[in-house]
């Protein structure tokens, strides 16, 4: 075996810890899975997952160690997910009741939720930094190839993942059907998304290598 049990085991439950601790991908989840349904925070799931495909890509190729060793690239990065934040923030102020009385969903489209969560995990630097730093704590030269090493870590992080951000998107959409019959509380929840959206943007602004 490429990695042994107990190494992937420590690997698997760090993983799952990881996933579960408050960050901005899982409260984006929570917030559309909650305002647009269980639907809609699976779509983001797929999306955010897809986009630590990218990450694992990148360590593996060792595309992550130019993020980590140049300040412009880092900076370029982290600015523009900021403003993808603040945007989705822009977005979030400015909705009001997303569900009629029947039953209809709002504007955004499943490709659309889907493209959402790659880009917003894709412009997080700090993801590709963490990946870089994670992952090879866990390869050893000794095993054979690194590059498949970490292909296969990765593999188990984003099944983590999709399994903590699918419960969540899961049981935050029951919310969702209490709140389809309030438009008030939709407004509300836009409002509160909208606030956590330009707290993360700031964090992730003032974030550094």
């Amino acid at each position: 075996m490429i990695i042994p049990p107990d190494a992937l085991l420590l690997f698997t439950a760090a993983s799952a810890a990881l996933a579960i601790a408050p960050g901005p991908d899982n409260i984006f989840v929570l917030a559309h899975s909650a305002l647009y349904g269980r639907r809609a925070g699976l779509l983001i799931t797929l999306g955010l997952c897809t986009g630590l495909l990218v990450h694992t890509s990148a360590v593996a190729l060792g595309v992550a160690a130019i993020l980590q060793k140049s300040a412009v690239a880092f900076n370029a990065l982290k600015m523009a997910g900021a403003c993808y934040l603040l945007y989705l923030a822009w977005q979030a102020f400015r909705a009001g009741a997303i569900v009629s009385a029947g039953g209809q969903s709002g504007p955004t489209g499943g490709w659309a939720r889907y493209g959402r969560g790659i880009l917003m995990n894709v412009t997080n630097p700090k993801v590709a930094i963490f990946f870089l730093a994670f992952l090879p704590q866990f390869a050893d030269p000794a095993r054979g190839s690194i590059p498949l090493q970490i292909a296969l870590l990765g593999a188990v992080f984003i099944v983590c993942t999709l399994a903590v951000f699918g419960g969540i998107a899961w049981a935050a959409g029951s919310i969702g059907r209490w709140l389809k019959h309030s438009p008030r509380a939709q407004v509300v929840m836009h409002r509160a998304a909208g606030s956590i959206f330009v707290l993360l943007a700031g964090r992730l602004a003032l974030s550094r290598q």
